[in-house]
């Protein structure tokens, strides 16, 4: 099986009550090595997981949720089942609705949501630290962070992630655009189950690749580096070096 071939078959969603779940590993780093597979994964909201795909996520073996919704979220909706030796973990970087700076129809979608990124990565910091200094233990993994859609924060946690690792920009935003499909297939059920909801604003469907680049090279202009933006929010050269031991071939 080539690499590229692996990698598909890594980003096949197991479940059928999650519309965005894939593992975050296979992708080669710039100087030559491979994101571990089966360490890191990233998904929409766990907590409709039942029936056969309970059985699905124990066959994963996960050892750790890492939940990025806003507290209220989590109440609406709730959490994902409890699983034997499964810890799970709510943290909420602090960031602003976006309903208080709303898209306008016809504006730059993909500035739109690197704007967004760019103030969760300014007030969020220690939720994004807590977040990456998780998913650097080891003995965390196999790991799964999720957010709603799992699109915009599990976006960040993760771009950030593959970042440190040396994933190449157009790689991370390239994950990142899988998202798109993922919330054709979640607006259809949410169309079919919900059929009085009005539709979602386009930014909560769409995940432009502009949008990942754009905030990954914003970070770097700001900061010098990814690493040092991580250093700043509160992640230590320990978690760092961790992050690259145990997720990279």
């Amino acid at each position: 099986m080539s690499g590229v071939d692996s990698i598909d078959v890594n980003r096949r969603n197991p479940f059928t009550s999650t519309f965005n779940f894939r593992d975050v590993g296979g992708y080669r780093t710039q100087d030559g090595r491979q994101v571990r597979t089966g360490r890191l994964f990233r998904s929409d909201s766990l907590h409709r997981i039942d029936g056969d795909d309970r059985d699905a996520f124990a066959a994963l073996g996960v050892r750790t949720v890492i939940d990025l919704r806003r507290p209220h979220e989590v109440e609406r909706d709730g959490r994902v089942p409890d699983f034997d030796g499964l810890t799970y973990r709510h943290i909420h970087p602090e960031h602003a609705e976006w309903g208080e700076q709303p898209y306008q129809p016809g504006d730059d979608l993909a500035r739109y949501l690197a704007d967004r990124y760019a103030d969760l990565a300014r007030t969020g910091t220690a939720g994004l630290a807590e977040a990456i200094g998780l998913i650097a233990d080891e003995a965390n993994a196999p790991v799964v962070v999720h957010c709603v859609a799992g699109k915009d924060r599990t976006g960040i946690v993760c771009g950030l992630t593959l970042a440190v690792l040396g994933v190449d920009d157009g790689e991370i935003a390239a994950d990142y655009a899988l998202s798109t499909e993922a919330s054709k297939r979640y607006s259809a059920w949410v169309a079919a189950t919900f059929p009085d909801a009005t539709d979602l604003p386009s930014p909560f469907l769409s995940s432009p690749s502009e949008a990942m680049l754009l905030f990954l090279a914003e970070i770097r202009a700001g900061h010098g580096s990814v690493d040092n933006y991580l250093r700043g929010a509160g992640v230590t050269d320990g978690q760092l070096t961790a992050l690259r031991t145990h997720l990279l071939d």
